[in-house]
Order: C-alpha cells, then sequence, then structure tokens
C-alpha cells in the first residue's frame, strides 16, 4: 500500500492520462475534455435564456460532462486526503485574502473566456485534439504553453509577488 501514498512517476501518471481518450472514446463515445461541462451548467441554470450557446445546448446528452467532471473532484480529494502521506492544502494561504480572490476571480475569467474563445480547454485540445492529429489544437497547445511561460516568468511575477 506504501506505493500508493507516494507520488507517481510522471511517465505512469501519462500513461494513465492518455489512456482516459481511447477509454471515453470506446466506453461512452465521447472525447475527453472539462470546458462542455460550463456549456451544460449554463443551460441547466438558464434552459429558457436568449443566447442560442445555452438554449440549443441538448442537456439530456451533456449530462455525462457533470458526472466526469464530479468524479474527477471525488478522485482528487480521494488522492490528497486519503491516499497520500501529507494532505495537500486546497489553496495556498495568499489567497484566502480580498486581493487573493479578486486575482481568481480574474484568473477564472481569463480561462473561461480562453476556453470558449480557443473551442476547448487546455486537457481538450492537449489530449484529445492532439491525439486525433488536429492542427488548430497543436496550435492552441503551443500558445498555452507559450501564455504559461509568460505568466510565470514575466507578468505573473509582477502581479503575484
Amino acid at each position: 500500500m506504501n506505493w500508493i501514498m507516494q507520488p507517481w512517476p510522471w511517465w505512469v501518471s501519462g500513461v494513465l492520462v492518455g489512456l482516459t481518450v481511447p477509454l471515453l472514446y470506446i466506453l461512452v463515445g465521447k472525447g475527453f475534455g472539462i470546458s462542455t461541462s460550463l456549456q451544460q451548467i449554463g443551460a441547466m441554470c438558464a434552459p429558457n435564456s436568449k443566447l442560442d450557446y445555452l438554449r440549443s445546448y441538448d442537456r439530456q446528452v451533456g449530462i455525462w460532462t457533470l458526472v466526469f467532471v464530479v468524479g474527477i473532484a471525488i478522485g482528487g480529494f480521494v488522492a490528497t486526503h486519503l491516499l497520500s502521506s501529507a494532505p495537500i492544502e486546497f489553496l495556498p494561504s495568499s489567497y484566502y485574502s480580498f486581493g487573493g480572490a479578486i486575482r481568481l476571480l480574474i484568473g477564472g475569467f481569463l480561462i473561461g473566456f480562453g476556453t470558449r474563445y480557443a473551442g476547448g480547454c487546455t486537457s481538450g485540445h492537449s489530449i484529445t485534439g492532439i491525439s486525433n492529429l488536429n492542427w488548430p489544437s497543436l496550435v492552441a497547445t503551443v500558445f498555452f504553453f507559450v501564455g504559461g511561460l509568460a505568466v510565470t516568468w514575466g507578468l505573473g511575477a509582477f502581479l503575484f509577488s
């Protein structure tokens, strides 16, 4: 049981994440991605919306995305609280302040906007899109990394110090 309490090597975790793509295609007939769950939540909360994006979304067909996201959240909780030698904190203490909440709100908005604008999230493009040899997904993934590096080594040091 000790092996499960330690971090796994990247190549084991990477293979397991990579296997989710064919397993979802085989078992459910769906592509891997998280951002569609946001559309599902919006469509459930506003079924009579004037936005065609929400009104025309088939809530019955898309309910699996919410089950998938809830499973990810439960799996993350179990891994960090029950299968870890030292539980991991939910957020660093610097985010439990007004400034931290504002940064999270702005970051969440930018991620949500970028996800919709890019036609999918990082997992959808980087894992599913590239495995399907989708050229726009490769371009999106490159720029996800470029943006991450720019914030980490540039703008992020200015904003979060």
